[in-house]
């Protein structure tokens, strides 16, 4: 394992997020909620003038910049609310993003106490993310404000989440032009390096040697070849932990083709892999000590001659056939290898991860990820964990009774209802079947997208949940 590797930091953060030590020449920022009585903030008679002359009133995101004598920014106040419906949900800290996104050039300081400084510290890297990749010329100014790191932060644990969520948001944002398996094998690869773990690739018709055979049904269509990616990592012996992610770099629908309007955001169906990835980084990253693997099914879902079809049977990893209702159900036909085969080793935790069903968007709308699974503490922890950090899940219902609807005349089953109706929990029910030994099962179906900018980043892609259940897993490990 190469130490300076592993120290290296992601391109960005260290300029954004300043190390601690003394105050030095920085701007302050005074965070204020709504009503605050200026006389509570240690501002100068002229200083207050100004914020009454400019109607500060402290709503939520509601910035003024103070100026100094000489002309230059003395100091901002920074509105939070008071909580009111429709104002943005979770603690306070998480609005700091928005700074990192609005604030002039400059380096800044948190001249308000904060409850939690290691979530301050990672709200602000988080708003200050943009994808650039394919700017020729800059599209307005890039965000060059930087954070002294609040007192009492943890920047080991802020940088690392910082890390791992820009990681996971490039690679969802990246188009399907640049990034095809082979370039999700990269990037697996290049995270295994970074945290010395091992990384093995199963490529094209080697899956159906080593009996991967939906895996290579969903991408034998597309001449960018399907492959399976398992990493490993940590020390035998330890808890296994086993993160599955969906990884469809671009869906089609298949034969039965998808609507161009519904193509439009498909460059993000490897959400799913992006958000395991994401979660892999932070667990390595912050030295959890589990037994890690990582399975990726990746393929691309195209439209050829040799495309599986409508009323097609595959044969599972696992043994059961599976009636083919819909080419455009393929994620899990392909999660269902993996799951399996990660189901072999009994572990005690295995999480799913995909861009899975429009049903779960309709039920729970884009920033509201579905959860499924029967560990009712897991499940409680996840709901209270996720909505302190800003990263938010739903529980739905592993419903029993809706798993005879999967079932099929002419096969173990289809890989759909053909009815119009809880699309969300029949995936669902499908992935379970395949986690027979596991001692948790939890599948979290993802938009894995932002349509609209908020104080955590711009509109694009999101790894979400990974910093929900690396916050619960950390916790567990340490009772």
């Amino acid at each position: 394992m190469n130490d300076e590797t592993m120290k290296c930091a992601i391109p960005g953060v260290d300029e954004i997020l300043i190390g601690g030590g003394e105050a030095g020449n920085e701007i302050p920022i005074w965070m204020a909620k709504k009503g605050v009585s200026l006389d509570e903030l240690p501002l100068s008679p002229q200083q207050r003038t100004w914020i009454e002359a400019v109607g500060f009133k402290g709503t939520a995101k509601q910035v003024t910049l103070l100026p100094g004598t000489d002309g230059r920014i003395a100091g901002v106040v920074f509105g939070l609310g008071d909580g009111a419906a429709g104002e943005p949900s979770g603690p306070s800290e998480l609005l700091l993003g928005q700074l990192a996104q609005t604030l002039p050039a400059g380096t800044y300081r948190l001249a308000s106490d904060t409850t939690d400084p290691t979530l301050a510290a990672i709200a602000w890297g988080l708003g200050s993310y943009r994808f650039n990749r394919y700017k020729t010329r800059a599209n307005g100014p890039t965000p060059s404000a930087s954070l002294r790191l609040p007192e009492g932060a943890d920047r080991d644990l802020a940088v690392n989440t910082i890390e791992a969520v820009r990681l996971g948001r490039d690679l969802i944002n990246t188009p399907a032009s640049d990034l095809g398996p082979a370039e999700i094998e990269a990037a697996a690869r290049d995270l295994a390096s970074r945290h010395g773990a091992e990384i093995d690739v199963i490529v094209g018709d080697e899956l159906l040697a080593q009996n991967f055979p939906m895996i290579h049904a969903v991408g034998r269509a597309s001449p960018r070849a399907p492959r399976l990616i398992d990493i490993t990592w940590g020390r035998e012996g330890a808890r296994k932990v086993t993160l599955v992610g969906k990884g469809i770099t671009f869906d089609t629908g298949g034969l039965d083709v998808k609507p161009a309007s519904a193509m439009l955001l498909m460059k993000k169906d490897m959400g799913g892999a992006a958000t395991a990835l994401t979660l892999a980084h932070m667990i390595m990253g912050q030295k959890l000590d589990v037994r890690l693997r990582v399975l990726i099914p990746t393929a691309e879902n195209s439209i050829s001659g040799d495309a599986f079809r409508p009323g097609d049977v595959l044969t599972s990893r696992a043994g059961t056939t599976v009636e083919i209702g819909n080419t455009d159900a393929e994620g899990r036909l392909v999660l269902a290898d993996a799951i399996a085969l990660a189901d072999e080793e009994a572990p005690q935790g295995l999480y799913v991860f995909a861009t899975l069903t429009g049903a779960a968007r309709v039920a729970l709308g884009p920033d509201l990820p579905a959860m499924f699974t029967d560990d009712d503490a897991f499940a409680a922890e996840m709901a209270a964990t996720s909505s302190g950090i800003g990263d938010p899940v739903w529980r739905l219902p592993l419903w029993r009774g809706y798993d005879g609807k999967l079932d099929s005349p002419v096969a173990d089953m289809n890989n759909v209802w053909e009815a119009p109706f809880a699309g969300s929990i029949t995936a669902a029910l499908f992935l379970k079947r395949f986690a027979a030994k596991a001692e948790r099962f939890a599948h979290f179906d993802l938009f894995g997208w932002r349509p609209t900018a908020n104080a955590l980043g711009p509109r694009g892609g999101d790894p979400q949940t990974a910093r929900a259940v690396c916050a619960v897993l950390a916790k567990e490990l340490c009772r």
